[in-house]
């Protein structure tokens, strides 16, 4: 019974959380709006966080960092494309050639 208690009471706590970072934002409506220099950095915090969540990746093998990799030059090979060609699937299909390439023929 007591544990069931918290459970639920974790459940609210958190909902009641979610809804005050969220509401913060909606609820003063116009009045709470941000200033234009914010707003147009804040365009920039998706790609931010992508490239924080792909940058270790690309630049570390096997826990340690090193700078050609089959990622890392995989990686390359689709910006490459992608800035080329402005294609949604021709850098995905690239970026595996490139990388099962550099695994199966290089042996890394």
């Amino acid at each position: 019974m007591i544990e069931g208690f918290w459970l639920w009471l974790s459940f609210a706590l958190l909902s009641l959380t979610t809804l005050l970072t969220r509401g913060s934002f909606i609820m003063p409506g116009e009045k709470g709006r941000l200033p234009p220099g914010l707003q147009r950095a804040l365009r920039y915090a998706p790609v931010a966080a992508l490239a924080a969540l792909v940058a270790p990746d690309l630049l570390l093998a096997q826990g340690q960092l090193q700078p050609f990799n089959p990622k890392l030059l995989a990686g390359l090979a689709v910006a490459a494309v992608t800035l080329w060609r402005r294609s949604p699937w021709l850098p995905f299909v690239v970026g595996m050639a490139v990388l099962l390439g550099l695994q199966r023929g290089l042996g890394w």
